[in-house]
């Protein structure tokens, strides 16, 4: 329709005094192949979300997640285990070539270039083939990566002392009095910093159950034994009395 010299409709912005009601377009020309987002294809991941969900939940309530005893920043002893999705990097530390000297190339260098190849692989990537045996190089380097991963992360598995790492983190009942005045001797003389804040060892040994008197105590903090250097014990004799009585009446 014209309305003067060059002037022509070429939409019409008037809103519809009726709503209509949300109905998705037909799709029967593409049986099959195709539906409505809404609600069709979004109430179908909804129910499978739902399902995982829920078997994810009794998983839970039936296996529960183990528990250690509680973290002793003291125990330098202790050898912690990442979770899975994390055992590959774990056991890539273990190598020469990524560790000691060279331990900026397994923390930072490989993950880095890795991920980062992750993050770029729509721009280095941008042919619009879909099949991966037209894609080659892309192909390649994703097995390469998937095989790497399940290799280091089955090594690690396999390779893991799992009977040590059980007894390190047993949970262990101790009656411990950290007001008694041989604990605050403990704690004042640092000893802490070998045999742990709860006596049961890290790079020195348990002190719970020794079976020792308190003068067999008082002759190893002088005289020193196994790794223990002689004069670790730095107080009076007053408080290595104190010392002793309390770590002989520990027990098991």
């Amino acid at each position: 329709m014209h309305r003067g010299k060059g002037m022509r409709f070429v939409g019409d912005s008037r809103v519809p005094a009726e709503r209509k009601p949300n109905i998705p377009k037909d799709y029967s020309e593409y049986p099959g192949k195709t539906e409505a987002f809404w609600p069709n294809f979004l109430l179908k991941e909804w129910m499978v979300g739902a399902v995982f969900l829920i078997g994810y939940l009794i998983l839970t309530i039936s296996h529960e997640s183990p528990l250690e005893r509680k973290a002793d920043p003291t125990d330098a002893g202790y050898i912690p285990l990442p979770d899975w999705y994390f055992l590959f990097l774990y056991q890539l530390l273990k190598y020469k070539y990524a560790a000691g000297d060279y331990v900026l190339i397994g923390t930072i260098v490989i993950p880095g270039l890795a991920f980062g190849a992750l993050l770029l692989a729509p721009w280095l990537d941008r042919g619009p083939e879909r099949r991966p045996s037209r894609r080659p190089v892309a192909t390649g380097l994703m097995l390469i990566a998937l095989i790497s991963v399940t290799y280091l992360t089955w090594e690690s598995v396999v390779t893991h002392d799992w009977e040590k790492a059980k007894e390190q983190g047993k949970i262990v009942e101790t009656n411990i009095d950290k007001n008694d005045p041989g604990y605050q001797v403990f704690k004042s003389q640092s000893c802490v910093g070998c045999h742990g804040s709860e006596l049961s060892g890290g790079t020195g040994p348990s002190l719970i159950g020794t079976g020792l008197k308190p003068e067999d105590i008082m002759k190893i903090a002088k005289e020193g034994r196994g790794a223990m250097p002689a004069n670790a014990y730095k107080g009076n004799e007053e408080d290595l009395k104190k010392l002793a009585t309390f770590i002989s009446k520990l027990e098991k």
